[in-house]
């Protein structure tokens, strides 16, 4: 699908007359029974690795008691483009962080700061020292596949973090037009028409990992299907050093 600079400029003033190739995948592929069963077998497959977008090692963290209701709170690069020419309002952490504490007033609010940003390879954005103002707790070290399985909901901008809390069975609500969002899944803060389908997990697994990706080695050039890339690819201590590093690559 071949877009030109004016329908890219029209698509900041009205985002829903640009459609992104995902996008389209997730709207018109018919997913037979064999991919379901292909893409819940690999659900299941990632959940037992732990395996996420930032595998980082870090403390442990433990559920407070006598607390019914826990929420996290993922934090975003604020320069993200799909904060910047999304259409909603919610563009900040402080911003998320505050529509959340306002709204579930009676939830333990745990917030996690974009592994990036803590780490100041990427911008603070707006007010980073009254983020904690705003949050019970702020957990940067903690990696996410600890915390999913202890909180009961996972609320966004547009985080890829949404899409690894559904593949968990979590309730995610969505503050932005995420890739995720829209098709019947998340709580959506935004009304999003173009996208009129109802998915499956699965079959949001099977879009989003199956049929729009490629993956290849970074050494041997050769594609891959997702499943022997999640299987060959080296712990996340020794990733520099790896001979087999595998990365997924979007079609053009």
């Amino acid at each position: 699908m071949t877009y030109t600079i004016q329908d890219f400029q029209t698509s900041l003033f009205e985002p829903t007359l640009f459609r992104s190739d995902l996008e389209g995948v997730l709207l018109e592929t018919h997913f037979p029974i064999d991919m379901l069963l292909r893409a819940a077998a690999f659900r299941r497959s990632l959940i037992m690795t732990g395996l996420t977008r930032f595998n980082t090692v870090g403390g442990a963290w433990r559920r407070p008691v006598n607390v019914q209701r826990v929420i996290l709170v993922m934090g975003q690069v604020e320069t993200d483009a799909s904060l910047r020419l999304g259409e909603h309002s919610i563009r900040s952490n402080l911003a998320l962080l505050k529509a959340v504490c306002q709204s579930h007033a009676d939830a333990y609010i745990v917030y996690k700061p974009h592994p990036e940003v803590w780490a100041r390879m990427q911008a603070q954005g707006q007010s980073p020292k009254d983020l904690q103002l705003w949050c019970d707790e702020c957990v940067p070290d903690v990696p996410l596949a600890q915390l999913l399985p202890k909180v009961n909901e996972v609320h966004v901008m547009t985080s890829l973090a949404g899409f690894e809390a559904l593949m968990r069975g979590k309730k995610v609500c969505c503050y932005g037009q995420a890739f995720y969002a829209g098709w019947g899944l998340t709580s959506d803060m935004v009304p999003m028409p173009s996208r009129p389908r109802q998915l499956s997990v699965d079959e949001l697994v099977a879009g989003a990992l199956f049929c729009y990706p490629g993956y290849m080695s970074r050494f041997a050039r050769h594609i891959k299907v997702a499943e022997p890339a999640m299987t060959t690819l080296p712990p996340v201590t020794n990733w520099r050093t790896a001979p087999r590093s595998l990365s997924a690559r979007t079609r053009a």
